[in-house]
């Protein structure tokens, strides 16, 4: 199911971070800004696509939608490859994908953005900055997804 004008309460966010002191921003302050919506946390690119894997045949079935926000510096598969499979996959492809990393590199934004990210989202440092972030994310989230792609300058589909 492909995300429409809003958020509808019973989407599921898949956060895929590693470092646990970030997750726990990232789901305080999401709440903080009106996503309520149910989160799951992953630690690593292996642990998101072997759920997605599994959950790929229930995605037209149950009509679940999901939303992931994916880190791109991760043990195991980094989140260009979590990416790149995601949006390789006719099934997955649907699901729209937030990069929110340390990584300031604009060559990983512009590789991100080719494969069919929705937003790239660069962490500060500073904590009032990566609120901030986090605020911009849930504005993203509660105005609406599908919207966003034709937004996105280098948005460019990925090949079927």
């Amino acid at each position: 199911m492909l995300f429409t004008k809003e958020m509808n309460k019973d989407d599921v966010i898949l956060i895929v971070e590693d470092d646990a002191g970030h997750a726990g921003l990232i789901r305080i302050n999401l709440e903080r800004s009106g996503i309520r919506n149910k989160k799951v946390f992953f630690k690593d690119g292996a642990e998101i696509l072997d759920f997605l894997c599994k959950e790929k045949e229930n995605l037209f079935k149950t009509g679940k939608s999901y939303i992931l926000l994916l880190d791109i510096r991760l043990p195991k598969i980094d989140g260009v490859e979590v990416l790149r499979h995601i949006k390789g996959d006719k099934e997955l492809s649907i699901i729209p994908v937030i990069m929110f990393t340390t990584s300031s590199d604009p060559y990983s934004a512009q590789v991100c953005r080719k494969l069919g990210c929705l937003e790239y989202f660069v962490k500060p440092v500073n904590y009032e900055e990566f609120l901030n972030v986090i605020k911009r994310i849930g504005e993203l989230m509660r105005g609406g997804l599908s919207n966003s792609i034709a937004a996105l300058p280098d948005y460019i589909p990925p090949d079927e």
